[in-house]
């Protein structure tokens, strides 16, 4: 793969975990000497094999050694109006005056639903459209937060424990995981300020995951499972919502176990996982599905095809995905990764056919989410070093913007 920002990245990732180039090179079976090219940035590219290899020896996902996705902007000073829109409703002015109280005309219904509106957008790659909204959105709830009435407030600062999540998230896909922890942080003091007892744990797995993608994988860890013992252990588990943020929060702390090496411990917190999500829909319907943490069995099976393919299991993974029907509720965020890692799956294989089909089948499901995917690139980069290139390949390759 060709990337102006590799070396700095795998440079960047290298130090934070601590890791001398030798270290790397045991723990990744990369050689020390293309990691030093890299590094150097004598050397400008990496077949996914390599790429695949260094970022298990980091501890990160794929992703994050590949860079911020496509048109997603990035760089400190050179933020964007509406990023920097973004920044000052997360954290607003200091010593700046209380929010004013909500006009007549304000209505906190319609409020969580272009939140939750925002969240769909979210997982549909819709970043413009959530960035143009944010600011908004977390202002309205910061002045239902401050209504006289004690349940109003409390309704108001759920809304804004939500809005700033989202923040959160667009801030880690941004690659601004400081920004992200901040508005993460700032969503959890409102989660507590509300009356809904499972929003901290929602939120302690957005904080979680953004551990992961800093390579805190000991703290991700300790924040899911820890997250993950209290909602059992208030006996929240026997609703619908609060199963699927359990479960969400038990996934996470697998995968990070996994990132860790700790292959057995990732295992059998999956295996718990996917016990319980067959629960999910014998119990009474639960609230907005778009405001509540992703679990299922359809996302515990996608979540076990990532982990097989990202540890060198590519038949497993393609034999986990095989038929799998995915419930109605499904982001296509999670489609998307799942068609993502079983292509990769396919090259590892040395299938390029079968690569070339599953992404023109994401091309037609989710055109958005893979055109903001630096692994779609990847992919299609690797498969254009072929010899022989399978029918479709160089559509792919026009529609990605890859230099053919």
């Amino acid at each position: 793969m060709a990337n102006e920002e590799l070396g700095r990245t795998l440079r960047r990732l290298r130090r934070l975990a601590s890791l001398t180039q030798e270290e790397l090179s045991e723990r990744s079976d990369v050689s020390v000497d293309v990691i030093r090219q890299l590094e150097q940035r004598r050397k400008h590219s990496a077949r996914l094999p390599t790429l695949h290899a260094l970022a298990g020896g980091l501890g990160v996902e794929l992703t994050t050694l590949l860079g911020d996705p496509p048109a997603v902007s990035s760089g400190g000073e050179t933020d964007g109006p509406r990023f920097v829109a973004v920044r000052r409703a997360v954290m607003p002015l200091l010593h700046g005056p209380q929010p004013p109280l909500p006009g007549p005309e304000f209505s906190l219904d319609e409020l969580r639903e272009q939140i939750a509106d925002g969240w769909s957008q979210y997982h549909a790659a819709e970043f413009e459209a959530v960035l143009k909204a944010l600011p908004g959105l977390i202002a309205d709830a910061r002045s239902a937060s401050v209504r006289q009435h004690e349940d109003d407030r409390g309704a108001g600062f759920a809304a804004l424990a939500k809005a700033l999540q989202l923040a959160g998230h667009v801030a880690v896909r941004m690659g601004k995981t400081d920004l992200a922890l901040i508005s993460l942080e700032r969503a959890t003091d409102a989660a507590e300020s509300s009356h809904d007892s499972l929003l901290p744990a929602m939120i302690a797995n957005s904080v979680a995951w953004t551990y992961q993608r800093q390579g805190r994988l000991d703290d991700a860890l300790q924040v899911a499972l820890d997250a993950a013992e209290n909602t059992e252990s208030g006996g929240r588990t026997g609703t619908a919502d609060g199963l699927k943020v359990w479960g969400a929060l038990t996934m996470s702390a697998a995968t990070s176990a996994a990132r860790g090496r700790d292959y057995e411990r990732a295992a059998g917190l999956m295996a718990e996982a996917e016990q319980q999500a067959t629960r999910v829909a014998k119990l009474p319907a639960g609230s907005d599905s778009r405001m509540v943490s992703v679990f299922s069995p359809s996302s515990v099976r996608i979540e076990r095809v990532r982990l097989a393919v990202q540890y060198g299991h590519p038949e497993d993974a393609l034999e986990l995905a095989k038929g799998m029907r995915l419930s109605k509720d499904t982001p296509p965020s999670w489609r998307t990764w799942l068609m993502l890692d079983v292509a990769r799956a396919h090259t590892d294989l040395g299938d390029a056919a079968g690569a070339v089909k599953t992404l023109e089948s994401l091309r037609r499901v989710a055109p958005t989410w893979m055109q903001h995917h630096t692994l779609a690139v990847a992919i299609v980069r690797d498969l254009w070093t072929l010899p022989n290139h399978p029918p479709g390949l160089g559509a792919l390759a026009e529609f990605l913007g890859v230099n053919a």
